[in-house]
């Protein structure tokens, strides 16, 4: 009835897109966007430090996607990955700082306060409890994290929950695993646009090639280097507050 209602306000105003709502008067919209399903992201990853190429990514899905939030997700110990090499509340603290301002762009803190390995299938179960049975869900992996998805914790279940989003480089040319091919021959949708329901879909994302990585800006301020431009202003000055990633550490 919401959606329905919507259209109708929408046509007698000659709205074409979700973002001409901002010309009618909030008093007549503010009910109806109220019941419309919330479309929320997750973008989980160390952060050790966050980039500009976790930042410049995630506002991109969150620009096409018409998100109403991106929850960024700091790992507090990731079953894949080597130890973060700073702590948990730096990473935490640069991941705000790079955010800050940005509305669109949220920080997520609920694997940091688990004292357990950071299962992804665990935290899609924590904010699906919280959401609405309407809300769409989704997850951006990159395409290495995607085709790592058979070695994650209880990995079959993750559509039950979430659509995925694939963040796919178009200078990417390798093919998915073989144990990945049946799912994304059944569940893959060529336009994300077209994504349907709370979850159960695949679809990806072609990304601006931004050929930055976390261990590329340790390794430079382990040696002393700038990594101006790579990292939020923010977060270059918490890094150099706190003598984050030096030689000495």
């Amino acid at each position: 009835p919401a959606r329905s209602t919507l259209w109708s306000v929408m046509a007698s105003c000659a709205v074409r897109s979700r973002f001409d709502l901002v010309n009618l008067k909030a008093s007549v919209l503010a009910p109806i966007i109220e019941a419309l399903p919330r479309r929320i992201g997750v973008l989980g990853g160390t952060f050790d430090p966050v980039h500009i190429g976790h930042l410049r990514g995630g506002l991109e899905v969150a620009e096409m996607m018409g998100l109403d939030e991106l929850r960024l997700t700091p790992n507090a110990r990731p079953p894949h990955r080597d130890t973060p090499q700073v702590s948990a509340h730096d990473r935490l603290a640069m991941v705000e700082c790079a955010v800050a301002g940005v509305a669109t762009l949220v920080v997520d803190a609920r694997e940091l306060q688990r004292d357990k390995p950071s299962y992804t299938i665990d935290t899609l179960e924590l904010m699906r409890a919280e959401m609405a049975a309407d809300d769409q869900l989704f997850l951006l992996l990159g395409w290495d994290a995607f085709c790592g998805l058979p070695t994650w914790h209880r990995w079959e279940e993750l559509l039950q929950h979430c659509h995925i989003l694939v963040l796919q480089r178009p200078d990417a040319d390798s093919e998915p695993p073989d144990a990945l091919r049946n799912l994304l021959a059944a569940r893959s949708v060529s336009d994300p646009l077209a994504l349907k329901g709370p979850g159960g879909q695949i679809a990806f994302v072609w990304q601006t090639p931004l050929a930055v990585s976390a261990t590329q800006i340790r390794q430079l301020l382990a040696s002393g280097k700038s990594v101006r431009y790579l990292v939020p202003d923010a977060v270059l000055a918490y890094i150099d507050a706190h003598g984050l990633y030096r030689a000495s550490n």
